[in-house]
């Protein structure tokens, strides 16, 4: 018996420190979600209160959407898998009970495979975040550290990472709005890590549950059921097929429930995403084409380096899952089709025939009109680079 909690140990402890892991919600666990989607909404709506207190450019207006964006996919992220934490406890469960009903050992292997390949996944992203930590210090204490390098007497005054106005004495009270900001970075660097891999390994799940389809109609239709055609064996290769035609619908029906659990979430986070980027990229070269080039100009940079990166990569990862999961559902077909049907009694070929019609139709994942797959990462980076020119040609 497969117990998916070895295989979500490490998501459950980035979920269990936000207080999102579904199996173990308690008072104190709301509380918690409560607490820190307080300070993670305050954190943006701080980021928001510029417009308020100063006089709004493009170039400020860019200046403040390209934190304001990025930040508001944590936001987005974070409530929303709150809000749907009771789907997800479902989901798992229903993995779980299919994971139960496995066959054999070949079966078994299977799924942990595509476990193992999740928790490599999960550790990799893991490690990217705590990673990209120091690059964030830098760029809150550059002014610092180059004093002190360079021996600079001169008092530098304090400036934070990413505007924001809180409508107190920044100086006084810089150290305490800096560990606010801190804090929801990591809340909201938590969250993104912690929800996308949970997502991630349970679609690889789903993606292991349409290859043990694939194997069951491999072990049904093998050269020695098909040589030695007599009633038994010809209840086997039925018995076989259908066992393969119902882990493949399951896998299918597992991930069309999971998309419409989180069809509003990713439909909200498709529209920041570009946002993210095009605000970013214009930041970047604004900061590069800027008449009076400083160290200050450099520390700027980080934040919407790391931003603009972060993006993307979060891009590139949730549309490459849709395609696997698409290519996987497509090798099932592949399967059926080279599989020596031809020679089965005619009854077995219809029943081929009519797996075969049912695996015509591409499966896919889909938010909205657009289907996720590695030419919609395309059109997004590209829809990103057209807004982004769009307003550095007004510039």
């Amino acid at each position: 018996m497969i117990r998916l909690e070895t295989h979500f140990n490490l998501n459950r402890i980035l979920l269990l420190a936000i207080g999102l892991w579904p199996y173990q919600q308690s008072n104190f666990t709301r509380l918690q979600f409560i607490f820190l989607s307080t300070i993670l909404t305050s954190s943006l709506i701080f980021q928001c209160t510029p417009f308020i207190s100063q006089k709004c450019t493009l170039d400020f207006v860019a200046k403040i959407l390209s934190s304001v964006s990025f930040f508001a996919l944590f936001v987005i992220k974070y409530n929303m898998f709150g809000i749907n934490i009771e789907a997800v406890k479902d989901l798992l469960e229903q993995l779980q009970l299919i994971c139960n009903e496995l066959k054999d050992k070949n079966e078994f292997a299977i799924i942990n495979e595509y476990g193992c390949s999740a928790r490599r996944c999960t550790a990799a992203l893991t490690i990217c975040a705590i990673c990209s930590l120091p690059a964030l210090i830098v760029a809150q204490f550059w002014s610092s550290i180059l004093n002190n390098v360079l021996s600079i007497n001169v008092s530098q005054p304090y400036r934070l990472p990413i505007p924001m106005e809180y409508f107190v004495d920044q100086e006084k009270y810089f150290y305490w709005i800096l560990l606010h900001l801190n804090i929801s970075f990591c809340i909201g660097a938590t969250a993104m890590v912690g929800i996308g891999t949970t997502f991630l390994a349970y679609y690889q799940h789903t993606c292991g549950m349409f290859k043990i389809a694939s194997y069951r109609i491999k072990h049904a239709m093998s050269n020695n059921m098909l040589q030695n055609i007599n009633f038994q064996n010809e209840l086997l290769i039925f018995e076989g097929l259908i066992w393969a035609v119902d882990i493949h619908r399951q896998a299918m029906r597992l991930t069309k429930h999971l998309q419409s659990s989180i069809q509003s979430m990713m439909f909200c986070i498709i529209v920041f995403v570009v946002a993210s980027v095009s605000f970013n990229l214009y930041r970047i070269f604004q900061i590069i084409h800027a008449d009076d080039i400083s160290l200050n100009n450099v520390k700027e940079l980080i934040m919407p380096i790391i931003c603009a990166t972060i993006t993307v990569l979060y891009m590139f990862l949730s549309s490459y899952i849709g395609q696997y999961v698409t290519d996987h559902n497509h090798n099932v077909f592949v399967t059926v089709y080279n599989v020596r049907w031809y020679i089965a009694p005619l009854h077995i070929q219809r029943m081929i025939l009519f797996v075969l019609q049912r695996e015509s139709k591409d499966f896919v994942l889909t938010v909205g009109l657009f289907v996720v797959s590695i030419e919609f990462f395309a059109t997004l980076v590209k829809t990103s680079v057209s807004y982004f020119t769009v307003m550095y040609s007004t510039k």
